[in-house]
Formats: structure tokens, C-alpha cells, sequence
């Protein structure tokens, strides 16, 4: 059976590199047979963070806001397509994640990262496992790095040199441990309510 696995990406840049690792997992995820849904901070716009979603009485919480919160209830598992900003976040992936709690909570989370340089966002990586534990979210211990963006994939998301036949090599691991994870997850989801 298909798990539902958002893959959320969140650059506000002109010019943005990371759109093609979130292209490339979509892609591939779907091919495996997952249901796999781009959610691109940048196209949904919420705003700087000022009220959550749980802040807003049933019902009456901006239309994207509220939109967004049934994708991510509905998920099974979700990536994130992390790019290293100074040695830190994405404000703008930050921002998109900090509107929400609960509706993260008990699914598994795998975190693909880049930069444009060779260390491939891994200082990034680092600081979302501490967010992502935060939330509720147990992370996979497979990441999937990438270096130098920009050599490594196209515009269409495809992979190029050899960045991207590592991408390419390394990508079956990284969403087969993700299926494990969220299988399991949501086999106890439906045999226990979680904690509260």
C-alpha cells in the first residue's frame, strides 16, 4: 500500500537550488510507489510566524494554513529538503514547520540536505534533527547529503555527474528506511492512541 509522504522544501530565494532535490525525491518516491506531495513553503506563503494553527479557533484559521494541516494529518512519514544558511536553517522552512505540532507528531521523518559547497548541508541536518525530535517527529538515522548542488542535478531535477549518480545510488536506502519506519509508526498508530 502507498504511504502518503509530503516533502517539504523551504527556500525563498531567487534562483533556488533545493526545488531540484525536492523535484528529485517526488519523482523517485512516486516511482517506488509512495504518494508523494511537494510542499514548497514559498508557494503556500504563511506568514512570519505570529499565531500556530492550534492558536486559532476550530474553523477559523487562514484557508492555506488549514489546507496544509489536513495534508500533514493525513501523512504517513515526511521529508525534509534542508539547505544550509550560514551553518544554520531556512528561515523559510523554519517558519513553515514552527505553525505546527500536532499535526507532525508519531510519524517518522528523513531529512535530505544540500549546499552549494562540498559539505552538502550537513550542519543544517544536525540542527532539524533537534527540531524535528521537538515535535514529535523520530528521525531516520539514513540521510540523503548533496553537495554542490548546482553539478549535481538539473533544472528538471535529474542527476548529472557524479554527485548525481551518488544521489541516485544512495536514494534507495534512504526512502527504504523511511517505508520501514513509517510502516511501523502507523501500524501502532492504529493499534494504540499515542500519548497526549
Amino acid at each position: 500500500m502507498a504511504l502518503n509522504i509530503p516533502v517539504i522544501y523551504g527556500s525563498y530565494r531567487t534562483g533556488r537550488m533545493g526545488i531540484r532535490l525536492a523535484d528529485f525525491i517526488v519523482s523517485r518516491l512516486n516511482t517506488r510507489g509512495e504518494k508523494a506531495e511537494l510542499i514548497d513553503a514559498r508557494a503556500i506563503g504563511l506568514p512570519m510566524l505570529d499565531k500556530r494553527y492550534a492558536d486559532h479557533p476550530a474553523g477559523e484559521a487562514p484557508e492555506a494554513m488549514e489546507r496544509l494541516a489536513e495534508t500533514l494529518r493525513n501523512a504517513d512519514a515526511f521529508v525534509f529538503v534542508a539547505g544550509e544558511y550560514n551553518q544554520g536553517v531556512q528561515p523559510g522552512l523554519k517558519n513553515l514547520v514552527d505553525h505546527y505540532l500536532q499535526e507532525f507528531a508519531y510519524r517518522p521523518a528523513a531529512i535530505a540536505c544540500y549546499s552549494a559547497g562540498v559539505f552538502a548541508g550537513v550542519r543544517s541536518m544536525a540542527s532539524w534533527r533537534v527540531t524535528l525530535a521537538a515535535l514529535g517527529m523520530p528521525t531516520i538515522g539514513e540521510i540523503l547529503p548533496l553537495g554542490q548542488i548546482g553539478h549535481a542535478l538539473d533544472e528538471r531535477g535529474e542527476p548529472t555527474g557524479d554527485g548525481g549518480a551518488r544521489l541516485e545510488k544512495n536514494f534507495p536506502k534512504f526512502a527504504g528506511e523511511l517505508r520501514w519506519w513509517a510502516e511501523a509508526a502507523k501500524a501502532q498508530r492504529a493499534a494504540q492512541t499515542p500519548p497526549v
